[in-house]
């Protein structure tokens, strides 16, 4: 399974997310700097799985990825 060489359109699902919701690439040195680099906690994951979707949404708009 390779990493993501050009990024992921935002908006999408990570196709590296398994059927539990679970990064495939978790301890893989394929794994984009982008997803390691994200540290989960409250600001980010809130109390909700919504709400992290939305954060991470907005984190993408702001970023430019769209």
């Amino acid at each position: 399974m390779p990493g993501l060489p050009d990024g992921k359109p935002a908006g999408l699902p990570c196709p590296h997310l398994t059927p539990t919701l679970a990064c495939a690439l978790f301890g893989d040195p394929r794994r984009p700097q982008v997803c390691a680099s994200l540290r989960p906690g409250p600001e980010m994951c809130g109390d909700s799985r919504e709400y992290a979707l939305r954060h991470l949404d907005e984190l993408e708009r702001l970023t430019g990825s769209r």
